[in-house]
C-alpha cells in the first residue's frame, strides 16, 4: 500500500469530495430523479418579529429529509411544530414523494412525531450518552396516477 497522508479539508475540499458522490450517485438514478433537490426551509415569527419556530429539511430524489424541526421552549404546545411539519408534508406530497425521514433523540420528541403518523424504523440505545436516537419514517399516500406517471 503506497504512503497514504490524511490531512483536514477545507470546505472547498468537501466541496468536492460531496460533488464527486453526488456525480456517482447521479449515475445510479433515473434522469427524472437526477435533479431533485430543494431545501424546504420555513419558520414563524411571533408579534414582536422573533424567529419562535423553524424547519429546515430537504427533497432528494423520491423523498424528503426533515433535519431540524425547532420550537422555543417558551412558545411550545401552541401548535407551531405541527404546522410546520404538516406543510412539510404538504410540500412533500405536492413534489411527489414518496416517504419523509427524521431522526430525533430522546429528550425531544419522539412521541410527538409518533402522533404524527411516524413509524419508529429503529432505535440507538447510548446515543448520546445516556439517551436514545430515534429513526422515524412517514410513507406518503399518493394517487395512483402519480405513480404512473413517474
Amino acid at each position: 500500500m503506497p504512503n497514504t497522508n490524511i490531512t483536514p479539508s477545507t470546505e472547498e475540499d468537501s466541496a468536492y469530495v460531496r460533488q464527486q458522490l453526488v456525480a456517482y450517485n447521479a449515475a445510479h438514478v433515473s434522469e427524472a430523479l437526477r435533479n431533485r433537490y430543494e431545501e424546504l426551509h420555513f419558520h414563524i415569527r411571533n408579534e414582536a418579529g422573533q424567529i419562535v419556530a423553524g424547519v429546515l429539511s430537504t427533497l432528494c430524489w423520491n423523498w424528503v429529509e426533515l433535519d431540524i424541526l425547532w420550537v422555543d421552549a417558551k412558545e411550545r404546545h401552541k401548535g407551531y411544530g405541527t404546522k410546520l411539519l404538516q406543510e412539510v408534508e404538504r410540500l412533500a406530497r405536492e413534489k411527489e414523494c414518496d416517504f419523509i425521514m427524521l431522526n430525533t433523540f430522546s429528550y425531544q420528541a419522539p412521541e410527538f412525531y409518533l402522533k404524527h403518523g411516524y413509524e419508529l424504523m429503529t432505535m440507538i440505545e447510548n446515543a448520546p450518552t445516556g439517551h436514545q436516537q430515534y429513526y422515524f419514517k412517514k410513507d406518503l399516500i399518493r394517487s395512483e396516477g402519480a405513480e404512473a406517471s413517474r
